[in-house]
């Protein structure tokens, strides 16, 4: 990987999600069968996406070869967290991906679990908390949001440094310290927003509003609550022609929504001409990419997961954080992985993080299919 888009893509802005029409909702779909069925992903976003080659070639520094490649390696990774995750319950310390080595590493709290983790074929790492233990805390930490200072922007639990870590705003961590308590790291962080937009243009319209259309789902398609409570969820259009009605929303406490297209539009599983294939959650540390209606095609990798984050509308919990470009007009774009798994929606962030609502909990709370090339 070229050391100087690395450095560059570890302080990239995140860019929100992806942006279909509704003919063609996003979601880009890998299977996880195996290299040859990540390899026809690849070869598709070849033939029909290169805004998303170039963008993966200028966020990631990986070329199609390169990005078939990752794709398989992070496939797999994926499959083996989950093995692990349930072999070892209360002591699995939580994994990541490294994409620049192609490597899951796997925490335990017992060392006598360590052989476990190498024989999955993943690289094991002795910790003093579990996932469990860290969990606790974000449970105490939300447990106090409504007692939380208005400096204190959310908390996550970051499974690289093994801590949990609270957000706030500049100058404030004095104040954020005394609010989160021992053993809790405290970052100074830009305020975050939601990125639904007043300005209009285009993507799906609320009114004078704009947002972006998030991944396909039998009978419509899945987008950011936010569009639907910050706007008033009036009339829905594209391109002056209207779109259907609301489905149903939840913001703030979590940030998702879905739209029933009428008989104007079809939800079809692709974004651009590539298939969508499933909705695998990737580790964290995998790459991921959006195309929003503002952004465009952008590249990034997933960071921390279930992260509380303290808009000024509310509070949301259960988002994961990337550093993905986003920018007004690219919420409840779609984010997807570069072997076609599709991962959630954007629902807001600063300069340096894009938070997603992950798609799982979407689909779950309103009983919906995911449309499949």
């Amino acid at each position: 990987m070229n050391p100087r888009k690395t450095a560059r893509l570890a302080a990239a802005v995140l860019i929100a999600a992806t942006m279909a029409v509704p003919t063609s909702i996003p979601a880009f779909a890998a299977s996880s069968s195996g290299t040859s069925a990540t390899a026809s992903v690849i070869d598709e976003f070849e033939a029909a996406n290169p805004g998303l080659l170039a963008a993966m070639e200028r966020d990631l520094g990986l070329g199609a070869d390169a990005a078939r490649t990752l794709g398989a390696r992070q496939d797999a990774a994926t499959a083996t967290e989950e093995v692990l995750r349930t072999a070892l319950g209360d002591t699995f310390g939580g994994a990541y991906f490294d994409i620049a080595s192609g490597t899951l590493t796997v925490g335990v709290t017992d060392v006598s679990k360590v052989a476990q983790v190498a024989s999955a074929g993943a690289t094991p790492r002795v910790v003093p908390r579990s996932v469990a233990q860290l969990d606790s805390t974000l449970a105490r930490l939300g447990n106090r949001d409504t007692v939380a200072p208005r400096s204190v922007t959310g908390w996550y639990a970051d499974i690289v440094t093994d801590q949990v870590v609270v957000t706030t705003l500049p100058g404030t961590s004095p104040i954020a310290k005394a609010f989160a308590g021992p053993d809790v790291r405290v970052v100074e962080t830009a305020a975050p927003r939601t990125f639904a937009d007043i300005k209009g243009g285009d993507a799906y319209n609320i009114g004078g509003s704009r947002c972006s259309v998030g991944l396909s789902v039998q009978g419509g398609f899945v987008t950011a609550g936010h569009c639907n409570v910050l706007t008033g969820g009036g009339a829905l259009t594209r391109n002056g022609v209207a779109l259907g009605t609301w489905g149903g929303a939840a913001f703030p406490g979590r940030d998702y929504a879905w739209v029933r297209t009428n008989s104007n539009w079809t939800p079809r599983g692709l974004v651009g001409a590539v298939r969508v294939v499933g909705s695998t959650a990737a580790a964290t540390g995998s790459a991921v990419c959006k195309s929003g209606s503002t952004t465009g095609w952008t590249c990034g990798t997933v960071g921390a997961k279930n992260q509380t984050v303290r808009y000024a509308e509310g509070t949301v919990t259960g988002l994961t954080a990337s550093n993905v470009r986003c920018q007004p007009g690219d919420s409840g774009g779609g984010f997807v992985t570069n072997a076609g798994q599709g991962q959630g929606t954007v629902s807001g962030g600063n300069t340096a993080t894009c938070f997603f609502q992950p798609l799982g909990p979407i689909l779950s709370a309103f009983g919906l299919t995911l449309v499949r090339g």
